[in-house]
């Protein structure tokens, strides 16, 4: 019996051993390198759709990169992973964003086309008095106003009518010669003799013919209005006295007047002398006169930037009186440009850039040089073609959803995007602490090359800091942002030096 039992534990043991060595020879297999490649690696991530991450990112800060996924450090929300099939379509100079995405972003474009432009612009004039159409009325005697027919100025007055009578007592002694020559029956050449003598002393012919019918001397003469017009200027009152070359008057001509615009100097170049304009009343767009540019003064406005153009405009009927404000429609050539939608144009400061959907539905900066602006489109002188589609609105968003940052070669430069993220530190001397900010002279920052200065840095929030006191010498790390451009991250008092 004994051996029977001996024989049968034998067995149960063979059985046994033999188990586990099929376990082990199967779990071997299972372990194998062959079977270990197969499985995938921790050091190649891979997304839900099995597609290959390059990277992750914020949206809204798109600068940095972030080796595993997790919570942006910049914004409530989670960071983004970027692919490797996504980034291929930046190597050929663009981007590809999906249509999902076009739509979620808002992205509008605009097409490059031809238009025909025309150089006209409307301007505003202020109306004057055309001063080659004034006359003055002046004396050429000693004398006295006996009588003054036009008293005040701005009074209309038409050619020939009286002016004002002036009593001239110098003219009497030439008068009475002339008479007594003509009685004494004297030679031909002597009575001629006197004639120039009274025309040297400026007697008007009229006085001169007026004497001789009456055979007396006439020393009152009326003065008349040479043109129509507008007295703007009275220089004389009742019994005054006059002297040689007083002007008396000065008469401003209205059958034409100036529209004195001020021209943006952009514009100015395009405009000739000759230009044809209308002119619409400022105060009554029924009313309407022809015009022409008769000469832009050469001077330019400092603060405005702008030349005064005078435009010459018709007023036959004397409907337009200085100070009117007349709207001038400069009539100019036209011509085919190509043009694109100011909005979609990009200007980093150095470079103009515009955002080009290609054919391939990639999105890649083009560098454009540009001409005239007209209003909401802008001429392309260089960089577009006819037909090309361009990003109208929401190019920021394509530059944030795409990271077309490191695509477009520089319009947010990296050192723009690292300043605004990174940290900065620098010592120096408290000078104030406000509720909201602290006032430090500090010195020179390297990471910023800014040299030593006194600024103010924002707090985080006004319980920030609350040991801080002006006058101690602190450390202190700070960031771009806050109310005042730069904002405290931490103040750390520092020990002073011990005295030897």
């Amino acid at each position: 019996m004994k051996k029977t039992s001996s024989i049968t534990l034998s067995i149960l043991s063979a059985l046994v051993l033999a188990t586990v060595a099929a376990v082990a020879f199967y779990a071997g297999r299972s372990t194998s390198p062959d079977r270990q490649s197969a499985m995938p690696s921790v050091m190649q991530p891979t997304g839900s759709e099995g597609r290959k991450v390059l990277y992750w990112h914020d949206p809204m800060v798109p600068g940095p990169r972030f080796d595993k996924s997790g919570k942006s450090p910049f914004m409530d929300m989670q960071l983004v992973p970027m692919y490797a099939d996504s980034d291929a379509g930046a190597t050929g100079g663009g981007v590809q964003v999906s249509p999902s995405v076009q739509q979620n972003l808002g992205i509008r474009l605009a097409k490059v086309r031809r238009a025909e432009v025309s150089s006209s612009f409307d301007a505003v004039g202020a109306v004057q008095f055309d001063e080659r159409l004034s006359v003055s009325v002046q004396s050429r005697v000693a004398g006295f106003v006996e009588r003054l027919w036009v008293r005040a100025p701005m009074e209309r007055v038409r050619k020939g009518q009286p002016l004002a009578t002036v009593f001239a007592p110098e003219w009497l002694g030439p008068q009475n010669e002339l008479l007594a020559l003509q009685r004494a029956g004297v030679s031909p050449d002597l009575v001629a003799a006197a004639r120039e003598r009274m025309q040297a002393m400026s007697i008007p012919a009229d006085l001169i013919r007026q004497s001789e019918r009456a055979g007396t001397a006439q020393a009152r003469y009326v003065l008349t209005a040479p043109a129509s017009g507008v007295v703007a200027e009275l220089g004389v009152r009742e019994g005054v006295a006059v002297t040689p070359g007083m002007t008396l008057f000065r008469i401003a001509g209205l059958e034409k007047v100036w529209a004195v615009a001020e021209i943006p100097e952009t514009q100015a170049v395009r405009l000739k002398p000759g230009q044809k304009v209308k002119a619409v009343l400022q105060a009554d767009a029924s009313q309407s006169f022809e015009g022409e540019l008769k000469e832009i003064l050469p001077e330019v406005s400092t603060t405005t930037r702008t030349l005064k153009a005078r435009f010459e405009v018709d007023n036959a009927k004397g409907q337009l009186t200085p100070g009117m404000l007349l709207r001038l429609q400069v009539a100019g050539a036209s011509s085919t440009r190509l043009v694109v939608a100011s909005e979609a144009v990009i200007r980093t400061g150095k470079r103009v850039v515009v955002i080009v959907r290609k054919d391939t539905s990639a999105f890649e900066p083009r560098d454009v040089s540009l001409g005239a602006d007209l209003g909401d489109d802008i001429e392309v002188l260089k960089g577009l073609s006819d037909g090309e589609q361009v990003v109208a609105s929401g190019q920021f968003l394509i530059d944030s959803e795409a990271r077309l940052r490191s695509v477009l070669g520089g319009v947010a430069s990296p050192a723009a995007v690292f300043a605004a993220t990174a940290t900065h530190h620098a010592e120096g001397k408290v000078e104030s602490v406000e509720p909201d900010a602290i006032t430090i002279s500090h010195g020179p920052v390297a990471t910023l090359k800014w040299p030593a200065m006194t600024m103010g840095f924002s707090k985080p929030k006004p319980t920030a800091f609350p040991d801080i006191k002006p006058g101690d010498r602190i450390g202190f790390e700070f960031k771009e942002g806050g109310p005042t451009g730069y904002e405290l991250e931490s103040v750390e008092r520092l020990q002073p030096a011990a005295r030897k």
